[in-house]
């Protein structure tokens, strides 16, 4: 092959990849972080939801307060989730707990 075209076959084909590769990973973190956003909003949304059931019944059962503690708001708290979650924890942690 000309050593012409072997050098621009190699540039176009560097070119191609680096920019490929450059827009993949872009695309994968904008993907990953709204994947994040809508996940932490979910666990967001199920804290509220629950804890505000439990509050304003006035008990949370032993099996409630596992649930939302184990299973949603310590993933929450641990990926970076805001004070709302505390706050509405330390609530239900309140509560007098009844058995089912």
């Amino acid at each position: 092959m000309d050593p012409f075209f072997q050098t621009l076959a190699i540039a176009l084909v560097t070119a191609m990849t680096s920019s490929g590769v450059t827009g993949l990973l872009v695309f994968m973190i904008q993907r990953h972080d709204s994947k994040h956003d809508l996940l932490m909003g979910l666990g967001h949304d199920r804290i509220y939801a629950l804890a505000t059931e439990y509050i304003r019944r006035g008990y949370v059962t032993r099996e409630e307060y596992e649930n939302i503690n184990e299973y949603i708001y310590k993933p929450y708290r641990k990926r970076g989730g805001n004070g709302t979650g505390e706050k509405l924890m330390k609530e239900v942690e309140k509560l007098p707990m009844k058995e089912e």
